[in-house]
């Protein structure tokens, strides 16, 4: 009797490339903070902004940083001749020294998006605000404008911490602001509208969020 010949077994070959062979997904988090001279991207500039590694969640366990020293902080030039005074007031930055001493926007945002994918390797990276919708607005924005790397956070991949605080909580988003956080989950550091001092200080409070139960917990 002739040997029957063995067929290869693909089911278990796309198993392995599909399942178990797959790499679990891992979140890095970056705090992110911005300081602008107005509301809004393109008519108005973005004059600084940092990053700061906040720590890594698989779904199961959240790591914390051991320290917040993993930063990137940046000056830029402005991109148009339009600012609105109050806005400079508040971050205290001298807008025509960056006129003239300001990183080209091209250059800061795509040594952004390199600083993030090497730290945040095989994973994925994630951007952190408090609250979410200004900062993620003006540096995806910019990132698609002006980096070579384009966003590293992809279209979508940022965390809203106000609303994690409210969830937790239990409490609605419009009572869920900074001065509202339960004296557990304050950061030592203050608010300075320094981008790297603020996007410290937001690390500190991602941080206690993530880690803290809840009312509900």
């Amino acid at each position: 009797m002739s040997a029957i010949p063995q067929i290869p077994d693909k089911t278990m070959s796309n198993a392995k490339r599909e399942g178990y062979l797959q790499r679990p997904a891992v979140d890095e988090y970056f705090s992110a903070d911005v300081e602008t001279d107005g509301p809004i991207p393109g008519p108005y500039s973005i004059l600084s902004f940092a990053l700061v590694y906040a720590g890594s969640y698989d779904g199961k366990k959240f790591i914390r940083p051991r320290d917040l020293t993993k930063t990137f902080y940046a000056e830029l030039k402005p991109i148009s001749e339009k600012y609105e005074s109050e806005a400079l007031q508040v971050n205290g930055l001298d807008r025509e020294r960056l006129c003239k001493e300001g990183q080209s926007p091209e250059l800061a945002m795509t040594s952004a998006a390199r600083w993030v994918k090497q730290l945040a390797g095989e994973h994925t990276p994630v951007l952190a605000a408090y609250p979410l919708s200004f900062d993620w607005a003006w540096l995806y924005w910019y990132f698609l404008r002006f980096s070579a790397e384009g966003s590293p956070f992809n279209h979508s991949r940022c965390f809203d911490i106000k609303t994690a605080f409210a969830v937790k909580a239990a409490v609605p988003i419009s009572e869920a602001g900074k001065s509202n956080l339960f004296e557990q989950l304050r950061p030592q550091r203050r608010h300075t509208h320094h981008a790297l001092d603020d996007a410290l200080e937001q690390a500190e409070i991602f941080a206690n969020i993530f880690e803290w139960e809840g009312r509900r917990g």
